[in-house]
């Protein structure tokens, strides 16, 4: 049954945009701080066990990113039509869509960690890991792929308590996940007190622990206080409807999260025929630019569910007018945090290992890579806008474009005339184009009348 939205739910279609944004944000930032932060600790301790095994825990980035962009498409999915529904003031629907979004993240999820253990040779035999590489990335791998069925309970269930407005209690969330990690980390990897030391399988142990305390915290939260999560089983009929209209938005936002460690294997493959220091010094600084766009991710994330409340209110005026902001504020923040890291970048590459090759590699890496984060932000907050506009195979496609169009092509063009440097190169030039183009296509939709936010 159809009701008109409620005050304790549909929260964001009243009120300032600028510090509604702001109210959504703060929040968010701690969760992206503590998404970050729990990677950036991993490889910190990781990167105190020696340069090898910094390598090999580089050398899982891709295929961690695949698992975890897939359920960040389920969620993405999730958050799109739940928040469109709390907005059209539809309580059934809202609590039919997050379980059946949960039922099938943990379906996709299952299906891809089978497929990631059978093939686990061929799959780093590809990313150019010699056999001695695999020993070591198999003792992470073979506790981290099973563990993350219970990643995707928490990603597609804080998604679920986003829409509602409510950023906080995911935030909550993932910093206790960071300081479990952050705990057990060092007990695990190094074997400190009554543990046992286990090098890397430590480090996917204390992961696999942290996701495990926020699966049951996310549950309580949906199932206890939200009230989201139906108990009634639906018919075929039901869940095919739910899973067609998650799927709309999630495959493609699933498929664009994939095309990035794709594109992250290649570059890694270009990458490890200058030896394992170059490989770990592009796996610290993909884990610093996921740190200094933090506020952007943040953003975005908090931004969906405000343009997908107020599309659902048929408020368009506010969803033009918070996409714009954002993107103006991209910019700023871009070239603040350029200029922070190319000044300190020699600071910052020592922290993360003592080998010279591998800080030199860092400081070049944080000399070029940083220049295009603003327009990466304007990338960022563009597509996940378009996905909330039910805008989902362009938003992918512009993601296509801009992985396969521009940035491989320029990245073997700049391997072959600069070496890694120019590998390294291809990204500032990448999201400056990217960023342009998506820009001024989001620009022409919001413009043409009401029929681009329909």
């Amino acid at each position: 049954m159809k009701t008109s939205p409620s005050s304790d739910q549909a929260k964001l279609t009243d009120g300032p945009i600028g510090s509604t944004l702001l109210h959504l944000t703060l929040p968010m930032i701690v969760s992206i701080v503590s998404m970050v932060a729990f990677n950036l600790i991993d490889t910190y301790y990781i990167g105190h066990l020696g340069t090898r095994e910094l390598a090999a825990i580089s050398f899982t980035f891709p295929v961690v990113f695949v698992i975890s962009g897939l359920t960040m498409g389920m969620g993405i999915g999730a958050s799109a039509v739940i928040s469109r529904a709390i907005g059209e003031g539809n309580q059934e629907k809202v609590r039919r869509l997050t379980t059946d979004s949960l039922i099938l993240g943990l379906m996709i999820t299952a299906l891809f960690i089978g497929l990631g253990l059978f093939f686990f040779h061929s799959i780093f035999s590809l990313l150019g890991a010699d056999i001695v590489m695999r020993q070591l990335i198999f003792k992470y791998m073979r506790i981290w792929l099973p563990g993350m069925i219970f990643l995707v309970i928490p990603m597609v269930g804080n998604n679920a308590i986003r829409a509602t407005g409510d950023t906080k209690t995911p935030s909550l969330i993932m910093l206790i996940a960071v300081v479990v990690n952050a705990v057990l980390d060092p007990l695990f990897i190094f074997g400190i007190g009554p543990f046992p030391r286990l090098e890397l399988a430590g480090a996917a142990l204390a992961t696999i622990s942290a996701r495990t305390l926020t699966m049951i915290v996310s549950l309580y939260v949906l199932i206890g206080r939200e009230k989201m999560v139906s108990f009634v089983w639906p018919s075929l009929k039901s869940m095919y409807h739910s899973w067609k209209y998650i799927l709309y938005i999630g495959l493609p936002a699933g498929a664009t999260n994939i095309i990035i460690p794709v594109g992250t294997g290649i570059l890694t493959r270009m990458l490890s025929g200058y030896g394992p220091e170059v490989v770990a010094a592009f796996g610290i600084g993909t884990r610093i630019d996921m740190f200094a766009l933090t506020v952007i991710m943040a953003l975005a994330t908090a931004l969906a569910p405000f343009v997908g409340q107020n599309l659902g209110a048929g408020r368009h005026c506010r969803v033009r007018r918070s996409i714009a902001l954002s993107q103006r504020f991209s910019l700023i923040w871009g070239f603040f945090m350029a200029v922070l890291l190319i000044f300190f970048r020699g600071i910052i590459a020592r922290q993360f290992n003592a080998d010279p090759s591998v800080i030199k590699s860092v400081q070049i890496y944080l000399q070029i890579v940083p220049i295009g984060y603003g327009m990466q932000g304007i990338f960022i907050l563009s597509t996940r806008s378009m996905n909330v506009l039910h805008r989902p195979l362009p938003a992918a496609g512009m993601n296509v474009l801009r992985m396969f169009g521009c940035f491989i092509p320029l990245a073997i063009m700049g391997n072959t005339v600069w070496g890694f440097q120019g590998v390294f190169l291809a990204n500032p030039l990448t999201n400056i184009l990217s960023g342009l183009a998506v820009y001024f296509w989001l620009k022409r939709l919001l413009c043409s009348d009401n029929r681009g936010l329909k």
